[in-house]
């Protein structure tokens, strides 16, 4: 092998057990007797496990983030396709590299200061934030509102995600189905939107201690 060769076949190994038992439960000596090297090569190669999981979180956290970039960044595409075509790439990404969605949704890595799964949504929310706030703005809502939408909607999508994956044994949803049910909440709901809402608690028995129904 050439050393990029030895490289990527560690990272491949690595990425298996990570995958399974996080960064604590994998030893530098499982990673080197699954690649059938010794440990020195791992160490040459990445500093030890740490910089071994930190490369392995930016290569997934990459892949996630051009996916879905990719995805929403069509032109001329109306805001419920958007929000079609990120939700499908999502779901594509949790379905097709399991082992990677499972790295970056679960372990939170002091030495990937670049990559976890929370910083990845957060800057699709970002994303998002712009297109939410044009909408705002022709439709009279505060546009200064958009960013916690943006949160909102991103984060309403990953999490239903990790349940999707994590209940295949449960559920007969398909990709499909999930993708459609969750724009069906997000689109119609944001739809609706009153401009200024207020929380009924907060004015009526329940604001003054009064819990009854």
């Amino acid at each position: 092998m050439t050393r990029e060769q030895r490289r990527q076949q560690l990272i491949d190994v690595a990425r298996g057990l990570f995958a399974d038992r996080g960064l604590d439960g994998t030893s530098v000596e499982e990673i080197a007797a699954h690649a059938e090297v010794s440990k020195p090569v791992v160490y040459e190669h990445f500093g030890g496990k740490e910089g071994l999981y930190a490369v392995v979180v930016d290569q997934e956290v990459r892949r996630l983030h051009d996916a879905i970039f990719q995805a929403i960044s069509r032109p001329h595409a109306d805001p419920r396709s958007l929000i079609e075509l990120g939700t499908l790439a999502l779901l594509d990404y949790i379905e097709e590299e399991p082992d990677g969605f499972r790295i970056i949704s679960r372990d939170s890595s002091p030495y990937a200061p670049g990559g976890t799964f929370q910083t990845i949504l957060s800057s699709i929310g970002s994303r998002v934030e712009g297109l939410l706030a044009a909408q705002f703005d022709r439709r009279g809502f505060d546009p200064a509102t958009a960013p916690l939408y943006s949160q909102m909607l991103v984060g309403l999508v990953a999490l239903a995600g990790q349940w999707w994956v994590e209940s295949h044994n449960q559920t007969t949803m398909t990709k499909p189905q999930v993708a459609a049910h969750l724009v069906n909440l997000a689109w119609n709901g944001m739809r609706n939107l009153h401009p200024d809402p207020v929380l009924r608690v907060a004015e009526g028995p329940l604001a003054s201690g009064d819990h009854r129904a």
